[in-house]
């Protein structure tokens, strides 16, 4: 009788070791993903309205720019200082020039539509984005080789490559791939 009474003990010991093992797994698994594949963000600010808000929780792929290359209007996150991190949109890409004349975008002397600020646009009295050229804001005419031109979605409220000049790709976080609060706006973001 004794020794059956000590067996559902042991066997309860090995089940509470089995789960906190499968926790600890768990544990190391979300830490892995979460510092090497994806990671979170939260949108402070309202640089990039109307398509993201302050407040906005979305979803970073940290790995996509290790096996391509950011692309035109990707939305990303970058390192903008040692402690801030921005977000802002792809504009211009190495060896590009960027030009706005008249709110039209221009890469490389051709007129590019920008349908994700149609609805900022419509609101807006006037030029939603000043005129300028790369060399009027950077000094540069073209875009440099490792180097990437961002802005912020609101032109008239956004402290991006207008002000600070280009970004490093090596300062990139990643690419925004996801917004998942609030779950109205649950989705991807507008190219």
């Amino acid at each position: 009788m004794e020794n059956e009474q000590r067996k559902p003990a042991k066997k309860e010991k090995n089940e509470v070791f089995e789960w906190i093992k499968a926790l600890a797994v768990a544990v190391i698994i979300a830490i892995v993903i979460r510092s090497f594949i994806f990671t979170n963000y939260v949108v402070e600010g309202e640089s990039m309205m109307p398509n993201l808000q302050n407040g906005n929780r979305l979803i970073v792929n940290k790995v996509d720019y290790h096996v391509t290359q950011p692309k035109r209007f990707d939305v990303i996150i970058f390192h903008a200082t040692p402690t801030e991190d921005y977000v802002k949109r792809v504009i211009g890409l190495p060896g590009d020039t960027v030009e706005y004349k008249n709110d039209t975008l221009y890469i490389n002397g051709k007129a590019i539509a920008e349908p994700y600020l149609d609805a900022y646009k419509k609101k807006t009295s006037g030029n939603l984005t000043w005129d300028f050229n790369l060399k009027k804001v950077t000094g540069k005419t073209v875009v440099p080789k490792g180097k990437l031109f961002v802005m912020g979605d609101n032109r008239q409220n956004s402290v991006d490559s207008r002000v600070f000049g280009f970004v490093d790709e090596s300062k990139v976080v990643g690419k925004v791939d996801l917004r998942y609060w609030p779950l109205n706006e649950f989705g991807t973001i507008k190219k």
